[in-house]
């Protein structure tokens, strides 16, 4: 029967499986913090080209650069997460090439208006 007896450990190695397990979970988060991280960075750079596809699309078909976002939004199927993004559209003339930019919000900030 003495081999079915529970061998006794000692204290440094059930600190050393905690300390390993600790180890393993902040791996774990920091990973997934990283792929989080560059999958918003992959989002921002989707964005930004799908603007200047639909930007020259409506030049190029239309002869006319477009008057507003919503215009892309509405006429070229352009979608993005406005909870994540925000994007400053300025249009100086309908034969002038809009100046627009991206910005990527903050965790946490209201939308804004």
């Amino acid at each position: 029967m003495a081999r079915f007896a529970r061998k006794r450990h000692s204290r440094n190695y059930t600190y050393m499986r905690l300390a390993a397990a600790v180890v393993v979970i902040l791996a774990f988060g920091i990973g997934i913090h990283l792929i989080a991280v560059g999958d918003e960075s992959r989002q921002e750079k989707s964005l930004r080209q799908a603007l200047e596809n639909d930007i020259t699309a409506c030049y190029s078909m239309e002869g006319r650069y477009p008057e507003s976002l919503a215009y892309l939004k509405e006429n070229y199927g352009l979608i993005y997460n406005e909870k994540l993004f925000y994007v400053d559209y300025q249009v100086t003339g309908s034969n002038i090439r809009p100046v627009v930019t991206v910005i990527r919000r903050e965790k946490g900030s209201g939308e804004e208006s």
